[in-house]
This record gives C-alpha cells, structure tokens and sequence, in this order.
C-alpha cells in the first residue's frame, strides 16, 4: 500500500500562515511515523502554550485542548483521545476525519483541494463549512478554531 506524506511548507512568514494551513502537496512516500514522532517528543502544549481548538462532540460537550503549529486537526484529536476515526491515516482516501468548522475560522483556510472535495462528497452531514481533519493544519490564524463532530460518519471502504 503507498503512503502518502505532506511536503513540508515554512511558515516562518506571514504570508505562508494561511497556505500552510492546508495540506496543499502530497507526493507518494513510504511509511513514516516522523510527524507522529516530533509531536510526540515535544508534548503536548498546556493551556496557552499552544494554540487553542475546541472540539464540539456530537452529544453537545465542549472540549477543549491546545495544539502545535503545524499540526492537523485530526492528530490533535488522536492527542487528546477524541474520537475521530481517521480510517486512511490521513492519506485523503476517506471522509471519516469530517469536521463542521465555525465560520471564521473556515473563511481563513484556502478552498479545498479537488481531492479533499471528492472525500467530502462522501461525508455524512456536509455542510459550507465541512473540511478533513487531516487536511487542516494549525497556525496562530486558527487560534480559537471551533471544530463540530458530525453526528455520523460514513467509512466506504468498510
């Protein structure tokens, strides 16, 4: 089976926040568990050393935890042991990392990419402001990022 990595984007200028906020190229690579690690090696940030995302889970709970720049939605969510499936591994091969994001915070991400919109169609409860976890990632813009769990999910290769 072929992997998928994400070639790495600066975000050292402003100018990059925004476009390093999605996964904008993935080349075939083999597999590799280095984003997993250098995570997993700094910690997890504490309150106010990161950068805020609060989750909203299907039955109306808010949770709340801190994340690293850089970091997808869908590995904050396997950090802090929200359940989120993620069937593919974040490899843009399903729709089970689907996320309704607060307004704001979508109008700050580029437009998803044809393929993260050919998964999306296969989402349960889409919505204008659904996108994968997997695809976007943390930065100071998405500070306060409010992610709503859909109240299903679809996996198609189940």
């Amino acid at each position: 089976m072929t992997r998928f990595a994400r070639t790495p984007v600066s975000s050292s200028s402003n100018s990059n926040l925004i476009s390093s906020a999605v996964r904008p190229n993935w080349e075939a690579a083999g597999f590799s568990t280095a984003s997993g690690i250098q995570f997993a090696k700094r910690g997890r940030p504490g309150p106010g050393e990161g950068f805020a995302v609060n989750f909203i889970m299907q039955d109306g709970e808010e949770i709340s935890v801190q994340a690293h720049e850089g970091e997808s939605l869908l590995d904050v969510a396997w950090a802090n042991d929200i359940d989120i499936e993620g069937a593919c591994e974040a490899s843009l091969a399903c729709s089970t990392c689907h996320l309704i994001l607060d307004p704001d915070s979508y109008s700050k991400l580029e437009e998803p990419t044809d393929e993260e919109n050919d998964m999306l169609d296969l989402a349960f409860g889409l919505t204008d402001t659904s996108r994968l976890g997997c695809q976007v990632l943390m930065n100071k813009e998405l500070d306060g990022i409010v992610a709503k769990l859909p109240s299903m999910t679809r996996n198609a290769s189940a």
